[in-house]
């Protein structure tokens, strides 16, 4: 097993330890995130930072990069305060990835990816998207220790195709075929090995 101490680490060509660092918490979601700024303009980013706060009220944290020069996904929900985030299927990963790149238009526009607006939702969602979720900011945090910015948004809104949706509530991302993501740009359909009877102790987890 190779060994990396920190001091080899900062050592690397910076391409090499950016891959590597970013490869090390394993697969990762992988949303698009829909906003709108105050000029009607539509923008659309991949986002793999993006974990579970709180179910009451429900909340969500993203991370975003330092706030160092522009960004418009962030700066667009710092200005009007809603952002949608949708779940990448395979028949749509390679636009999503695609969202990423250095458009002048609207990346909806640019990729052919479709606008879809409901409830009277400021911001878009994906059309296609099997879970779709309409989110408000709730706070910001510009963490010390790198200048990340750290934003928690609440959910107003759940959109789900009904076939990922089981009866306890959980979700069935093996039927909604949700994409995930390692690293910078490896894409994965998750594939399910069992779901497992709640820990206890003395009792050896069981399938259901």
């Amino acid at each position: 097993m190779r060994h990396f101490s920190l001091d080899q680490i900062k050592e690397e060509d910076s391409f090499f330890r950016r891959n590597l660092i970013n490869c090390l918490s394993g697969y990762k979601s992988l949303n698009l995130i829909g906003t709108k700024n105050t000029k009607g303009i539509s923008n659309l980013a991949p986002f793999s930072q993006v974990f579970h706060i709180g179910a009451s009220p429900p909340l969500v944290g993203i991370l975003f990069r330092p706030h160092t020069v522009k960004r418009d996904t962030l700066e667009n929900i710092l200005e009007t305060g809603f952002f949608t985030l949708n779940h990448v299927t395979p028949e749509f990963f390679k636009e999503a990835h695609w969202t990423a790149a250095d458009w002048e238009q609207s990346e909806f526009e640019a990729t052919g990816l479709q606008e879809e607006y409901k409830e009277d939702f400021s911001a878009p969602f994906v059309l296609g998207s099997p879970v779709q979720l309409g989110c408000s900011l709730v706070e910001t945090q510009t963490l010390k220790i790198n200048q990340t910015v750290l934003l928690i948004g609440g959910i107003d809104h759940i959109f789900l195709d009904e076939k990922g949706l089981r009866p306890d509530g959980s979700l069935d991302l093996n039927a909604l075929e949700t994409v995930t993501v390692s690293g910078l740009d490896e894409y994965h359909v998750g594939r399910k090995l069992a779901r497992l009877t709640y820990a206890k102790s003395g009792k050896f987890p069981e399938e259901i």
